[in-house]
């Protein structure tokens, strides 16, 4: 992913994820150079990890020459001593060293000792970035820069932070999508918010740097649609949202996020198992609800609302309906009918969509197939 521009929200471009030891939250690399010696860059996705990591240290490096003030450091027969000893080497053709360690959650505690160490005492002429990826960080290792002088970057982007992240991925990318276009990309990308780096590569390599481009000239570059999470089909559901709608989202589920039709025929199990747990009379608050589903105070009783929600639209014929089509469902995906699973739970979703627009009293459309993978 690089030669991309703008970071997570929570790299180094800023971001409420972007923690440092001075306590000074989402400033850039560059506002945080001088404070901050060692950068500790983690995050569940290979791809932006690795775009983050390569925007701070060329943020880091600035105008400098790169070949006098980078060392980079990786691969298995990796020896943090001698990452250690670059980084207490002091510089000779600048003012600076920037030490790249990549990977470093396949190393053991006992094997990064020497970095916990360094970090200790570092060396007020050495810019450490170290990239977490390649398994479990330890906490004490993860702690060390939590302390003044250090900086945890994680570059995990949740879904209430998407839209921003990608607005401001956007407005540093090197072509202009108009706002329908800007759209569009948002909404086809949907979780797989790695494409969107090399989404723009390939757009400036068509286009020009600088380009303005809208949907006409976008649509050959997006691809297939990516994963969305799975509250977007529920939420299709509970709507009652026309079939067609809701199996684009069903497939995007199975297909760009690579879940089994069981694991999909699950989450629609606890999502409507919620709605029976408070479909009662004497649940009538969002409070009562959340105690019904088991949640614990101080955390967010959103879901219980959204199920007392639907509990309510549904009543008990029309959550009795969904159980039926879902008990249905398992037992046809069990070998009970000689359906591919894909047809099971197209069938699964169009029957609850209808069961909602029913309850709604909105009209049912048919054609619960021939919506192919879209």
């Amino acid at each position: 992913m690089s030669g991309q521009s703008g970071g997570p929200s929570g790299g180094p471009s800023g971001g409420p994820s972007s923690s440092t030891g001075g306590g000074t939250g989402g400033a850039t690399a560059k506002g945080l150079a001088d404070k901050t010696g060692s950068w500790l860059v983690t995050g569940d996705d290979a791809s932006l990890l690795g775009d983050a990591v390569s925007k701070l240290v060329g943020e880091l490096v600035g105008d400098r020459e790169r070949s006098f003030v980078v060392e980079d450091f990786a691969g298995e027969e990796l020896d943090v001593a001698a990452v250690v000893d670059a980084c207490r080497t002091p510089p000779l053709f600048s003012d600076r060293r920037v030490v790249v360690l990549r990977e470093a959650g396949a190393l053991t505690g006992d094997q990064l000792q020497p970095l916990l160490s360094y970090l200790e005492e570092p060396m007020p002429t050495t810019k450490l970035v170290v990239s977490g990826g390649g398994g479990t960080l330890p906490a004490k290792f993860v702690n060390a820069f939590k302390q003044p002088g250090a900086a945890v970057l994680n570059t995990d982007v949740g879904n209430r932070e998407a839209h921003s992240w990608v607005t401001e991925r956007l407005s540093h990318g090197p072509v202009k999508l108009d706002p329908a276009a800007a759209t569009q990309v948002e909404a086809h990308l949907g979780e797989d918010l790695n494409r969107l780096g090399m989404l723009l590569v390939t757009l400036e390599a068509a286009y020009g740097t600088g380009a303005r481009v809208g949907p006409e000239e976008l649509a050959p570059y997006l691809g297939q649609p990516g994963s969305v999470p799975p509250w977007d089909l529920t939420d299709a559901i509970d709507r009652g949202e026309p079939v067609a709608e809701a199996l684009k989202l069903l497939h995007r589920l199975m297909d760009a996020g690579s879940r089994h039709p069981l694991v999909v025929l699950a989450i629609l199990h606890r999502h409507f198992g919620n709605i029976l747990r408070v479909q009662s009379p004497d649940i009538a608050t969002e409070a009562q609800a959340a105690e019904a589903l088991g949640i614990a105070k101080g955390r967010s009783t959103f879901p219980a609302r959204k199920a007392l929600d639907a509990a309510r639209r549904l009543g008990m014929r029309g959550s009795g309906d969904a159980v039926t089509a879902l008990a249905d469902a398992e037992l046809a995906l069990k070998g009970k009918l000689d359906w591919e699973p894909e047809v099971v739970l197209e069938v699964l979703v169009a029957r609850l969509c209808r069961i909602s627009r029913t309850a709604r009293g909105a009209p049912v459309h048919a054609g619960a197939r021939g919506h192919g993978r879209h």
